[in-house]
């Protein structure tokens, strides 16, 4: 419960989401936005993940956890972002990848004034600090670190605000993006 529950929850101490559009990239089994739509109703949810499978399970479990209105979608970040770019207040992720590859995939879907909401553990400020360029290129600008000690170890959520639309160019192709981080 705390490793996944909790973790998720810390969203929701960074920003006010309610009545906000919010893309969960890379959601696996709906977390963080399964719970952040659970503990805010008002939230448009997205849930974006590339298995099928996982998003059929999803349709299928989120009626029973009472969650309305989660719209799943099924395709990869870098090419779902086609028929999104910049229409979401806030982006996030969890357990995805290092910060530098997943600003690439998150950023292009925040629109000018919201924010990628990136949550990470502990190697979090390591990662910060290694994508000052991606932070750059991709429009953003690092407004906060948010830290939550938990079992010992920190888990964080890194707001970065989207000041400057992300140039069409990217994302780029994933094996691109992971040969050649930003």
């Amino acid at each position: 419960a705390k490793l996944h529950l909790l973790d998720s929850l810390s969203v929701l101490a960074t920003q006010d989401l309610k009545g906000k559009r919010l893309i969960d990239v890379g959601c696996g089994a709906g977390f963080p936005g399964v719970p952040v739509k659970i503990a805010c109703p008002e939230v448009e949810l997205t849930l974006l993940d590339s298995l099928g499978k996982r998003m059929n399970w999803l349709e299928t479990v989120l009626p029973q956890l009472g969650v309305e209105n989660a719209e799943c979608i099924t395709a990869r970040a870098e090419e779902a972002v086609a028929t999104r770019r910049e229409s979401y207040d806030f982006a996030t992720s969890r357990a995805v990848a290092r910060l530098n590859i997943l600003l690439e995939l998150t950023a292009p879907y925040v629109k000018v004034g919201g924010a990628v909401l990136a949550m990470k553990g502990a190697a979090g400020r390591e990662e910060l600090a290694e994508c000052k360029n991606a932070i750059k290129q991709l429009g953003l600008k690092l407004e906060a670190v948010h830290e939550f000690p938990m079992d010992g170890t920190n888990h964080m959520v890194i707001v970065l605000r989207k000041v400057a639309p992300t140039p069409a160019k990217f994302p780029r192709r994933y094996a691109k993006i992971k040969a050649s981080p930003l």
